[in-house]
């Protein structure tokens, strides 16, 4: 059984989050690390971190130590992920040592990739370390019946890539993985910004745009909201109105290399399978699935149902902390 001993990790590139079973998520904060650059001491992470954006004197530097989903800084990730383990340790009430862990990685990650995870948990402590693929935990997290001969279609829209995955008999069938996520769409709406009202956002506003008059591509009732940022050409703050359409135009190229990623699985759907996805649609997960208007929008483009997940920000997580107790096939040891 999945013990307390037994920790499901989704090490995305915006958060991380721990899963125990008997708890349930133990940790959901932003995978930042704030540090002093002259004495390299780590003054916080996570939420406390992301506070520190921007806003910091020039000693101290905070980074998002994952990139596209996989480790950038190896060793500014393994401090954040000890880190991890510490809060965690004291929210739960008792001491996370010699965890089994079950870690997610992209599908198409390579196999130094795949060690540097491997090696990562080694080096916070874990007794034994588990693999397993993200566009799998997601399913599992979704309630999907992965282990079963029907086409399970899962779209995992995470900050820093897009994966589209179909899952039948505990595997893969066919994936599209895709270096775009909720952080190209925030990198989309500064330039839009930057190029139509000459104003310099920051990533935090951007983000805060997109959560709040974001749309996908498809008719809507419009919003408005005021934005403020630095003028380029005088040097002066300035507050601009920006509409939901701006937005969505913003947005529109980034979205459309997403579907065309969606749509590529779909055509590589074997036939036997084809029937179920007609049937049971696709799922998504992850944080741009709750993008306003993206399941009309995919519906619509695809002629399938689309559905978003219960919970589509923890089903990756959620999916690694089931794996052990539920399907051992899934999971692959790195020797």
């Amino acid at each position: 059984m999945f013990g307390s001993s037994e920790i499901g990790i989704d090490l995305g590139t915006m958060n991380i989050l721990l899963y125990s079973k008997n708890k349930g998520i133990v940790f959901n904060e932003p995978a930042v690390i704030a540090f002093d650059v002259q004495t390299n001491e780590v003054l916080t992470i996570g939420t406390e971190a992301k506070m520190m954006i921007g806003k910091t004197p020039n000693n101290v530097e905070t980074i998002y130590p994952l990139k596209h989903g996989v480790i950038a800084d190896f060793d500014k990730t393994t401090t954040m992920l000890k880190q991890v383990f510490k809060l965690a340790s004291k929210r739960i009430g008792f001491s996370i040592k010699k965890p089994n862990v079950v870690i997610s990685i992209p599908f198409h990650s390579t196999s130094v990739e795949r060690r540097s995870f491997y090696e990562l948990a080694k080096h916070c402590g874990a007794k034994q370390v588990y693999l397993l693929e993200e566009p799998i935990a997601a399913a599992i997290g979704a309630d999907l019946p992965v282990d079963e001969p029907v086409a399970n279609v899962v779209v995992n829209l995470g900050a820093g890539k897009t994966e589209a995955a179909i899952i039948s008999l505990g595997g893969v069938v066919a994936c599209q993985s895709l270096r775009i996520g909720g952080n190209q769409l925030d990198e989309d709406i500064i330039q839009y910004v930057r190029q139509h009202y000459n104003l310099l956002i920051g990533e935090q506003t951007a983000e805060r745009i997109k959560i709040e008059i974001g749309h996908a591509p498809i008719a809507h009732e419009e919003k408005t909201m005021t934005i403020h940022g630095r003028d380029l050409v005088t040097g002066f703050l300035k507050a601009v109105p920006l509409s939901s359409t701006e937005v969505q135009k913003a947005m529109e190229e980034s979205l459309s290399q997403i579907l065309s990623a969606i749509r590529t699985v779909l055509e590589e759907c074997p036939a036997e399978l084809s029937g179920d996805i007609i049937d049971h649609g696709i799922v998504l997960t992850g944080g741009v699935a709750l993008l306003h208007g993206i399941e009309k929008w995919l519906s619509s483009e695809l002629h399938v149902p689309v559905h978003t997940a219960p919970n589509p920000l923890e089903a990756v997580a959620i999916g690694t902390g089931k794996a052990l107790s539920t399907i051992q096939k899934l999971i692959t040891s790195v020797p």
